[in-house]
């Protein structure tokens, strides 16, 4: 793309863009909103709250932050549950395999040949 093409391009893109700006400028929801966003900001500027206060004070069920989640659950838990492990038993070929993971290369193998929901109804769990 030339240069003059991609600058036409663009100018045709902020056209749009500022059409669009002026008409949800015009848009009375949008004025409450912004009327409503700086209401709440005073207001919690005047008690010095955040909007982390707000939403625990209105919601306090409501969900924490992803890395406040991980937090709690590795000090709940102390460690990851172990896996159990699995047999195969493939009746085509009789052979058996012992594996706590799906990665092993010989289940991939039936996986793709037999397909996947075929070769999990051939597992027993052993523990």
């Amino acid at each position: 793309m030339s240069l003059i093409t991609e600058y036409r391009t663009l100018e045709e893109n902020i056209k749009e863009m500022q059409e669009r700006l002026k008409s949800l400028s015009q848009d009375d929801k949008l004025k409450k909103e912004l009327e409503f966003e700086g209401k709440l900001r005073t207001l919690m500027g005047e008690y010095q709250k955040s909007l982390r206060d707000i939403i625990a004070l209105l919601d306090p069920e409501a969900k924490v932050g992803k890395a406040q989640r991980t937090a709690g659950k590795a000090a709940a838990t102390g460690s990851k549950r172990a896996r159990k492990v699995k047999q195969y038993k493939n009746p085509n070929t009789g052979e058996v395999i012992e594996t706590k993971g799906g990665n092993h290369k010989t289940l991939k193998e039936w996986k793709a040949k037999w397909g996947g929901d075929v070769v999990e109804g051939w597992a027993t769990l052993l523990g």
